[in-house]
């Protein structure tokens, strides 16, 4: 439920199919030429499932409410509005302290809880929203039965009841071909197999699999806090060694040989964003990488097929996380890709509290996918460094990157941030603290008697919730 799917609470704004911000609890909104104002004219006739009516009132009660506890709401961050007010029954009125452009995306993001019936103590289990469904039951780690919210103000679901059940991947494919299933998430070990009574379903997506490749050389730092950490990687520390890996490795032979072909090879975030960078590069360039490595000092002089510089062997580990298939072949595949170019790449199975204690000195497997640029400012701005989990964990430093990310949120109108979004791409991307491999599909079985509406599906964000669910509302039974 926290991935944001609008099947039990809706935003003011949501995610159309062309990736585009449309409305959905609000009908229409404006935005001051100063960017400080944001004013959205509500839906009237709304109801919540249990029958309360929606206002106004309950879009500032939620977004008070976030802002009183903006600690414990990183993914949200309301630290630039100075107030949200009613402007009669169904107007808001959002206040800024200074321009912040990537706050329509919060404004997608962040659902509506009802200002009369709310209770954080068991909302997460028990939430009463104005969506398509309401939850009947929730059974922790176990299952959530959704049932048709009998006050829904849109479109009656042609489905009454759904079945959300978390099982592990092999248990789920093994109740798909028994028939106990109808809409099954699956990895590419999967994807050329057949169910009987089932088709597979591809999806696009902007999930990208990318490796962090920290840039500064082994050192203990301190955070703000002064919590003392250990950063950085003799290897990876060394540009040559991130670029040789950038244009050297083949990508297409990596995702045929980790996932059965199925994926995207990428060397960028996304490409189906507005805000994405679309700048590209070949790679399997091979003999460019080797020179870029000996140019460098690295060179095997053992001839072990693994090279060295100044005693230092070009060998480095990753780790795959939280015991996830897919990552690790990914790794290995890579792992055998830069054999080629003289690297030694040794993978680690990990578990995620191991690979948080290292993210800062070891290369990891990450999945990112987002609608909001905001995760270039997390992956590349220089302050980000060592005071957030997960965010800027190579350490990458640049102020002319620093300087467009600024620009980027700073910006008063779209046009500007997009450009000095892909400005800041650019700069780090020309750095290569992430290699970047691919984007994945994700993969579906889905009954032939149910129509998971694929045209009204967005381009899927990262995978944890099984995202095929976003469109819930419009599934229909043949």
């Amino acid at each position: 439920m926290s991935y944001g799917y609008s099947f039990v609470n809706e935003a003011l704004l949501e995610v159309n199919p062309k990736s585009e911000y449309v409305g959905r609890l609000a009908k229409d909104w404006k935005v001051s030429d100063d960017a400080l104002t944001y004013t959205f004219n509500l839906n009237e006739g709304i109801k919540f499932s249990d029958g309360s009516d929606f206002t106004a009132e309950d879009v500032v009660f939620t977004y008070e409410q976030v802002m009183k506890n903006q600690a414990n709401n990183e993914n949200v961050d309301l630290t630039r509005l100075e107030s949200v007010k009613t402007d009669g029954d169904y107007t808001v009125v959002f206040k800024l302290k200074e321009p912040y452009s990537p706050f329509l995306d919060i404004t997608a993001m962040l659902q509506i809880v009802p200002s009369d019936a709310y209770n954080s103590e068991n909302f997460d289990t028990a939430p009463i929203g104005t969506g398509a469904y309401k939850v009947a039951q929730y059974d922790a780690n176990q299952q959530i039965i959704l049932k048709v919210n009998e006050n829904y103000w849109d479109e009656t679901p042609d489905i009454e009841q759904v079945n959300i059940i978390s099982m592990d991947q092999d248990t789920a494919y093994s109740n798909a071909v028994s028939g106990q299933m109808d809409v099954v998430m699956v990895s590419s070990t999967y994807i050329k197999e057949e169910i009987l009574g089932m088709n597979l379903k591809k999806l696009e997506t902007m999930d990208v699999r990318n490796i962090s490749l920290p840039t500064l050389t082994p050192q203990k730092m301190s955070d703000s806090k002064g919590n003392e950490y250990e950063v950085g990687n003799a290897v990876t520390s060394d540009i040559a060694v991130r670029k040789a890996l950038a244009i050297g490795i083949n990508r297409q032979t990596i995702i045929d040989n980790a996932f059965n072909g199925e994926g995207v090879p990428s060397v960028n975030f996304t490409d189906n964003l507005v805000w994405a960078s679309t700048d590209t590069y070949e790679d399997n360039q091979v003999d460019e990488a080797k020179k870029i490595l000996e140019d460098a000092g690295w060179v095997d002089t053992n001839n072990d097929g693994i090279r060295e510089k100044d005693g230092q062997a070009c060998s480095f580990e990753i780790i795959a996380p939280g015991n996830d298939e897919d990552r690790y072949k990914l790794a290995a595949a890579l792992a055998e890709n830069a054999k080629d170019l003289g690297i030694e790449i040794k993978v680690r199975n990990e578990s995620w509290d191991v690979a948080v204690v290292e993210e800062n000195k070891t290369p990891i497997v990450w999945g990112w996918g987002q609608f909001s640029p905001t995760v270039i400012y997390q992956t590349y701005d220089s302050q980000m460094f060592l005071e957030a989990q997960y965010a800027n964990v190579t350490g990458y430093t640049n102020k002319d990157c620093d300087a467009a990310i600024d620009r980027a949120i700073a910006a008063t109108n779209q046009e500007d941030a997009v450009k000095a979004w892909k400005e800041a791409q650019k700069i780090g991307d020309s750095e290569y603290p992430y290699l970047y491999l691919v984007n994945i599909e994700h993969s579906y079985f889905v009954n032939d008697k149910l129509d998971i509406s694929v045209d009204t599906q967005i381009p899927h964000p990262h995978g944890h919730g099984s995202p095929v669910i976003c469109n819930l509302k419009d599934w229909k039974l043949n």
